[in-house]
């Protein structure tokens, strides 16, 4: 089983009396270990339907399988239960504590949770390791750059071991190197762990860099393309720039 798969979901708003159809239709299947690029103008609907798949935002009809639960049709407590189980959030804005050090942050989730904090202090360290701030575990948020930031928030998105790690504008904030930097690091997360990931953004050459990128318009799929790329953003069998020079 697919470990995403959308049948005709529909969003629609309600406000003052009018009603604002973001989705209106969405058909989609993302198979479980696929990196995927969402792509659109502003309105055609990515954020509202990475919400609908991160359980945020409920589908007004369809249906929405997540991890094999039909969202649509879950109660408050299982909705909870399958964010906590499945799914990793990193957003635009990093929403660490400013008072707590990285490796807090990072282990914060699971205290909430109940979990014992000297396996989550481990983990939490060892994630920070992965992502490459191993030398900043004590530093609080705003002893760290902003590419430092996303990065503890990548970290903690992982802490519970999510399925599926859902990234709304990750480099919206970021310079081109470090969002580059934060690219090859979904690149590893998603070799490492096997982490399905999907990633909306408005930036074209992170979007052109995925393996697989869907566009959305007035809140359709208007393609669906397999690009072929591999991580350092190149394609199956392309020519180097020394057989292509000779």
């Amino acid at each position: 089983m697919a470990l995403v798969e959308a049948k005709n979901v529909k969003k629609v708003y309600e406000h003052e009396g009018r009603s604002l159809e973001v989705l209106r239709g969405i058909n989609l299947t993302i198979e479980a270990g696929e990196m995927v690029g969402v792509v659109g103008q502003s309105g055609a609907g990515k954020s509202t339907f990475l919400h609908c798949l991160g359980t945020l935002d409920i589908p007004t009809s369809g249906e929405l399988f997540v991890d094999g639960s039909d969202v649509t049709k879950l109660s408050g407590a299982r909705l909870a239960d399958l964010r906590n189980r499945s799914l990793g959030f990193v957003f635009q804005f990093h929403h660490l504590l400013p008072e707590f050090t990285a490796v807090e942050n990072v282990f914060m989730p699971g205290l909430i949770q109940g979990k014992r904090r000297r396996e989550l202090e481990a983990r939490a360290h060892d994630l920070l390791t992965d992502v490459g701030l191993g030398h900043r575990l004590h530093h609080r948020p705003t002893e760290l750059s902003g590419g430092e930031q996303q990065r503890v928030a990548v970290a903690r998105a992982l802490l519970l071991n999510p399925k599926l790690l859902l990234a709304d504008e990750p480099t919206g904030n970021l310079d081109s190197k470090t969002s580059s930097q934060i690219h090859e690091l979904f690149f590893t997360i998603n070799e490492k762990h096997g982490t399905t990931i999907v990633v909306v953004t408005h930036n074209a050459q992170l979007a052109e860099s995925m393996p697989r990128v869907v566009t959305l318009r007035d809140g359709r799929v208007e393609s669906d393309v397999q690009t072929g790329v591999t991580r350092g953003g190149t394609k199956p069998n392309a020519p180097s720039e020394e057989s292509a020079s000779s």
